[in-house]
This record gives structure tokens, C-alpha cells and sequence, in this order.
């Protein structure tokens, strides 16, 4: 596996990119901008995601470091989760995904695929992350005891060192942007741990653009958590600070998280049969649906060259929905 290391912080190659970037025609004719889409769904693991940019800096610490088995958190249909074990396959490192038992649990969606590369999934009872890691901390403990060396990425991989991914992201979008000939004016991507949302600011403050996050979560005081992880991830990265202000989200989580909503279901549709492109109901559904309505608001200028992102999730399609 190819090691390179960036801005003097070690990675892991293992996706395929630069994963393409395309204007949708119909799109563009209906909402009056240009519409770009970032296809990160096509980044060459499982069924594509962005937490495979973060994997590339987090296992490529947990390979210098040691680590032999990968503790994940998420819920029960996570992509975040399929993605962290199947690149851990690919290393040759054990994974464990420790999932809340909550939603949808039968074995569809990622936990079929789980269940097809022997992946081991432990279910805890609870709506709290904080009783996940503390379990996790037990298992830890019990693993050590045991003799294995193991690491816990936290759920979405959405710390400093994983939201550098997206910076790589951003630029890799100005290159793509700059070849096809138009400035980048805003990009809209889905918010729900945070850590792709931060880097891609930190990336969009070299380009001139603007980045909307659409919160699909329920976080307290997100906006400040974003904005520290955003600073954190700058100093880590070596580059210029963001203010507060530069963390713009709006909110449309509708029924809950991963519950879908009248909204989402119908953007989903919509890019469906405009563009023959799938979002999911959980992320970049409900994220598709806001930019609907924001550009129904009047958010977005006429003419502005829009970049959307597309974060992954497709087999939650076959998971929550009947």
C-alpha cells in the first residue's frame, strides 16, 4: 500500500482519486446555478464515503504506531463503521465496531457487508457516545490483557488528524475546478460529526469560497464544536486560523437522525430522476433537500457555481427503506 506524506503528516493511499467532479446539466436548469457534484461515493471502497479520506491519515498513524486491532464507534447502519473495517482489511489490521442498538439492526445495508467480511459487531444498548467509548475503554482494557495492541478512532473519524482528509479534498477540488474552467463560489456538504465539514472550510478559505454545512444530527453548540476542530486541524496542518463566523449550518435533521424525512425523500427522487445519481436517506439526502430549499430562499446568487459533495451512504437505501 503506497505511504506519502503531506504538509509532513504520513497517509495511506486507499482510494481511488481524484474521485470525479461533474456539472449536472439538469440540475443546473433547475435551480438557475451551476451545479457541480463531488462524487467522493465513487472513491473505490465498499460503495464510496468520505471517511476514507479521514482512514487514510488515521491508519496510516495506527500502522507507525503499532496498532493491530481498530475500535470504531457510530450507529447501527454506520458508513463510517463499514468503511473504517473494510480499509482495515485491506491492511491486514482486526476491526471491532461498536454500534448503538438503535434503528434499523436486522443484518441489511452495512451490517450485511459487515457480516460478509467477518467483521465483528458489538451492539450497545444506549443513546449516549459516552457510554460507548467507556465500554469501549473495558474492551480495550480486556484486549490488552490479551496481548493485542488495540486503537479506538472516534466516531466519523472526526477529529484534526482525520478532517486533514478534507483539506486534500478542497484543493483537490481547485485543481478540478480550475482545469474545467470556474471558480468555486460555495460548497454545500453534509454535517453530522463535523470533521469533513471542518476541513473543507479550511480548504474553501484558500479558494474564496464559501462552504454551508447541513446539519443532519442533534449536537449541542455544533457550530462552536465544528470551529475548534477546524482550529485544531489548522494547527496541525500548519496554516492560516478561521473565525466563528466562517461555520455557517443550517439545520434539517427533520424527523431525527437517520429517520428520514418528506423532505429528503423527495430530494432523493429528484436526483434520482433528474441525474440517475443515488443519494441516501440518512446524510446526503437530507443534505440535497436543504440546498433545495435554501436555493428556494433565495441563499444562493444567481449563477453561483455550486459544488456539492457527495459523501457516500448508499446502503442505507437498502437498509431503511422497506
Amino acid at each position: 500500500m503506497q505511504k506519502t506524506v503531506h504538509r509532513g503528516i504520513e497517509k495511506i493511499h486507499l482510494g481511488h482519486y481524484p474521485t470525479p467532479l461533474e456539472r449536472l446539466e439538469n440540475i443546473s436548469r433547475e435551480t438557475g446555478l451551476n451545479f457541480y457534484i463531488k462524487r467522493d461515493d465513487l472513491c473505490g471502497i465498499v460503495f464510496g464515503g468520505n471517511k476514507v479520506r479521514k482512514l487514510e491519515y488515521l491508519l496510516a498513524h495506527a500502522k507507525a504506531q503499532g496498532f493491530d486491532t481498530i475500535l470504531t464507534a457510530g450507529g447501527a447502519q454506520s458508513n463510517h463503521a463499514i468503511l473504517t473495517a473494510a480499509c482495515c482489511k485491506k491492511l491486514g489490521l482486526d476491526a471491532l465496531l461498536l454500534l448503538k442498538k438503535r434503528g434499523v439492526t436486522e443484518t441489511r445495508g452495512n451490517l450485511l457487508l459487515a457480516g460478509l467480511m467477518n467483521v465483528p459487531v458489538h451492539f450497545i444498548d444506549t443513546d449516549s457516545y459516552a457510554h460507548v467509548y467507556a465500554e469501549a475503554e473495558t474492551i480495550m482494557k480486556a484486549m490488552r490483557a490479551a496481548g493485542k495492541n488495540p486503537w479506538l478512532i472516534p466516531v466519523g473519524g472526526s477529529v484534526p488528524l482525520g478532517a486533514l482528509g478534507y483539506l486534500d479534498a478542497t484543493e483537490e477540488i481547485a485543481a478540478q475546478a480550475g482545469e474545467q474552467g470556474f471558480p468555486v463560489d460555495h460548497i454545500v456538504c453534509c454535517s453530522g460529526s463535523g470533521g469533513t465539514h471542518a476541513g473543507l472550510i479550511l480548504g474553501a478559505k484558500k479558494l474564496g469560497a464559501k462552504v454551508t454545512g447541513i446539519v443532519v444530527s442533534v449536537e449541542e453548540d455544533f457550530q462552536r464544536e465544528i470551529y475548534k476542530l477546524a482550529l485544531e486541524t489548522a494547527k496541525l496542518a500548519g496554516i492560516g486560523d478561521i473565525v466563528l463566523d466562517d461555520v455557517v449550518l443550517k439545520e434539517y435533521i427533520g424527523p431525527g437522525y437517520a429517520r428520514p424525512s418528506e423532505e429528503g425523500d423527495g430530494a432523493i427522487r429528484f436526483m434520482a430522476e433528474k441525474e440517475g445519481i443515488f443519494l441516501d436517506p440518512v446524510y446526503t439526502g437530507k443534505t440535497f433537500a436543504g440546498f433545495l430549499d435554501l436555493r428556494s430562499k433565495g441563499f444562493f446568487a444567481p449563477g453561483e457555481n455550486v459544488v456539492f459533495v457527495h459523501t457516500g451512504g448508499g446502503p442505507a437505501l437498502f437498509a431503511i427503506y422497506p
